[in-house]
């Protein structure tokens, strides 16, 4: 986990500062809105907490790093079974990319797709 913040400063009024899980919440909500997208692959831990609790776990599927060229960011997910793969995928880069830069400025270096699964609706 990346503990490193975004810091602007605004001479006048003082700094804003981001944290890192900003990044990742906006990244999460940006790629479950794409079409085909079952959900986002979290760990066993956020998978439980997320059974036994009542809180949406916003940073589950999206790992962030900070690289020499920038800021990386991958994301973790299922896929409806039956969609166009690369068409979601890159979906949800342009759309990750785009709402990260849409609302807090940055550019993002990268936004690795990694695709964990294919779900069918049927159970």
């Amino acid at each position: 986990m990346v503990k490193q913040a975004k810091t602007y400063n605004h001479d006048k009024l003082g700094d804003i500062e981001l944290a890192p899980e900003v990044l990742e919440v906006i990244s999460n909500i940006a790629a479950n809105e794409v079409s085909g997208v079952y959900a986002l692959k979290g760990t066993f831990s956020t998978d439980m907490k997320a059974l036994f609790t009542n809180q949406t776990n916003y940073k589950k599927g999206v790992q962030l790093s900070y690289e020499q060229d920038g800021i990386n960011l991958d994301v973790y997910c299922n896929l409806n079974l039956g969609v166009n793969v690369p068409k979601v995928a890159l979906e949800i880069q342009e759309r990750v990319k785009e709402q990260i830069y849409h609302m807090t400025d940055i550019e993002l270096s990268e936004v690795n797709v990694h695709i964990v699964s294919m779900v069918s609706d049927k159970v």
